[in-house]
């Protein structure tokens, strides 16, 4: 029996929740509802670190560097989510945001036995993906000492890239490799060591943190709307009119317009009707701006504008 396993704050019995199996259905669904509940206060307190993540992020991203997650069980599988959802919502290139699991992609949908507990393959995957001095690696685990993760965070370190730790106790062996530590402790599980739940919510919580608040920091957002999604579906077609819309206020004809004129491209638009200019200016008014949908319209109002939408 592994002692060290034993002294983890996710290994504890939850006293709140003992005599659990004897509970009535709607009593059990509202006990762990009340442990749920403390969660994001958790996260929050946590933000200062979160902060210094996403500083770190942002910059490799200004350099062309990517981001990738590594996790084990559940932690791989929300890193992969993560990873998953950002070129549908912010445009972005597969490659940008990836997330890796131990055991591969066949371990998604079932475990792989004893992978997560090899740091050479955890090592071997950070040598396999090519990362650089540019990129980010984030090693997610609930123990904050699962091998494979660390093995990836020491091999990431000896690149020269960056390193974040995410974990659900405190102190772990992650400190000791990531140059960024964040540490969100949910305390013992409904359910002793079921760490999908509280600390895989936690986890859930500051990925969306890291990727949404970097993907706003590279302009992949304006006001408070994804202006650089894919509309690859009918849905996301109709989604993509609708933020154009909301970010000009223009009559549904001229939206159309704008959204065909630009081929689908969702800044374009915004810009074009914002600005008063045709497509190419809009495309050289944010190329000016850094891709920045604002920015690219105070330089439009800088330059005097044009009321020509004739390109």
């Amino acid at each position: 029996m592994n002692k060290q396993m034993s002294t983890l704050t996710t290994e504890q019995q939850n006293a709140r929740t003992r005599n659990i199996d004897h509970y009535s259905i709607e009593e059990l669904l509202r006990l762990i509802n009340e442990e749920d509940r403390g969660v994001a206060d958790i996260v929050g307190a946590a933000i200062p670190a979160i902060s210094a993540a996403v500083a770190l992020i942002v910059e490799a991203f200004r350099k062309q560097g990517r981001l990738f997650y590594f996790g084990a069980g559940t932690s791989g599988r929300l890193g992969i989510l993560d990873a998953s959802e950002c070129p549908p919502t912010y445009g972005t290139d597969p490659s940008m945001v990836q997330g890796f699991i131990a055991g591969g992609d066949a371990a998604i949908r079932e475990a792989v036995e004893g992978a997560e507990d090899s740091c050479e393959l955890g090592a071997q995957d950070v040598t396999d993906n090519r990362i650089q001095l540019n990129d980010i690696v984030v090693g997610i685990a609930a123990s904050g000492r699962t091998p494979y993760v660390l093995g990836a965070m020491a091999r990431a370190r000896e690149i020269g890239a960056k390193v974040i730790g995410i974990s659900n106790n405190a102190s772990s062996p992650m400190r000791d490799v990531a140059h960024v530590m964040i540490e969100a402790v949910v305390g013992p599980e409904v359910i002793l060591g079921s760490t999908r739940m509280k600390a895989g919510t936690a986890q859930k919580l500051i990925l969306n943190m890291l990727t949404t608040a970097s993907m706003v920091k590279i302009g992949k957002v304006y006001d408070n709307l994804m202006v650089d999604l894919k509309p690859s579906n009918v849905k996301l077609v109709d989604r993509a009119k609708r933020i154009i819309q909301l970010a000009t206020q223009a009559p549904d004809a001229e939206v159309e317009a704008a959204y065909a004129s630009a081929g689908g491209h969702v800044k374009t638009a915004i810009v074009m009707i914002q600005a008063g200019v045709g497509k190419h200016e809009a495309r050289r008014l944010l190329e000016r701006a850094d891709d920045f949908v604002g920015g690219a319209i105070d330089l439009a109002e800088r330059d005097g504008g044009s009321a020509c939408m004739c390109e």
